[in-house]
């Protein structure tokens, strides 16, 4: 009982401590602070749950070293450089705050943690037993919401962005119709059509769900639109459930992976490098096709080639 009481009462400063960055953000946009303060909440959440810290965060352990770390984990966990940059200058604003208006901090802990910059890797493509597990997976939760936002992954190619900002005005879904306005990272709008493989779980969800007057398709419990943060937290409790040999093979996907593989099954099927930039949205400033991405998606591996080689006539 008195350890649980202890635990409250940290929990409750924390809390407080949060109310309290909060009101000193409170001339700035409501969109703006709820991200500054769901960033905030999770940095100090993690802290909390460091070895030594007993459940309970102050100021004194917003160090250079957590910093790197967190943002460390993030990385592991299949987050985007420019999602890590956002946490980053979030800390930062926190731990001005913490330094000029409450006197807890010496040092803004950011200063000398850099990002480096994004591998450009090869991106991935899906084995067969990866597809059947994720597949499998997805069908065996039985949730609505997921299956939705799976198949926009999956059998859309949409960007995790794509997915959480998508309006129910740009939504257009029938029993046997199914078209998106998507493209909010960067501007790069565009208007695709879906195979029913993505209507029918979308049409299955939107039909089921009690408010049809929201302005996000995909919503939270803590806010009108389901984050990316919380898209990517899905993704990794659906692993979750895996057994242990489908984790071996896994593990280390994240829902971005999704995208490219969609990429690479579409140019299977036979599409165009232009139709698959147009329709994963990758369009330089004058709306043309940006090959040079769609490239990068569907580069071709060593085992393709190897099988290619036994067509070989001389």
């Amino acid at each position: 009982m008195m350890k649980q009481a202890l635990s409250n009462e940290n929990q409750g400063s924390d809390e407080s401590l949060l109310l309290e960055y909060e009101h000193f953000l409170s001339n700035k946009a409501k969109g703006t602070i709820d991200a500054y303060v769901r960033t905030t909440r999770r940095v100090i959440e993690w802290i909390a749950q460091r070895p030594g810290n007993g459940g309970h965060f102050h100021p004194r352990q917003l160090t250079k070293t957590a910093v790197e770390m967190y943002l460390t984990s993030l990385e592991q966990e299949g987050y985007s450089i420019n999602h890590r940059a956002r946490v980053k200058s979030t800390i930062s604003s926190f731990a001005r705050w913490l330094m000029e208006e409450k006197g807890l901090l010496q040092r803004n802990p950011t200063r000398g943690v850099d990002l480096p910059a994004q591998q450009l890797l090869a991106p991935r493509e899906l084995s067969e037993d990866q597809r059947y597990i994720l597949r499998s997976l997805v069908e065996q939760e039985g949730n609505r919401r997921g299956a939705a936002i799976f198949a926009l992954g999956y059998w859309a190619g949409c960007r995790v962005s794509d997915v959480s900002w998508l309006q129910m005005d740009h939504t257009h879904i029938g029993p046997k119709i199914g078209w998106l306005h998507v493209g909010y990272k960067g501007g790069k709008w565009r208007d695709i059509d879906l195979m029913n493989d993505v209507r029918k779980p979308l049409y299955e969800y939107l039909k089921a769900s009690v408010d049809a007057n929201r302005a996000y398709v995909f919503t939270s419990q803590r806010s009108e639109r389901l984050t990316e943060e919380g898209i990517h937290h899905w993704f990794r409790t659906l692993k979750a459930s895996a057994t242990k040999d489908q984790w071996e093979l896994i593990h280390d996907l994240t829902f971005h992976d999704l995208r490219h593989d969609f990429a690479h099954r579409a140019r299977e099927a036979g599409w165009s490098l232009e139709e698959v930039a147009y329709y994963l949205g990758h369009v330089t400033k004058k709306g043309t096709p940006a090959i040079q991405t769609t490239v990068r998606y569907t580069q071709v591996s060593r085992e393709q080639v190897k099988e290619k080689l036994k067509y070989m006539r001389g």
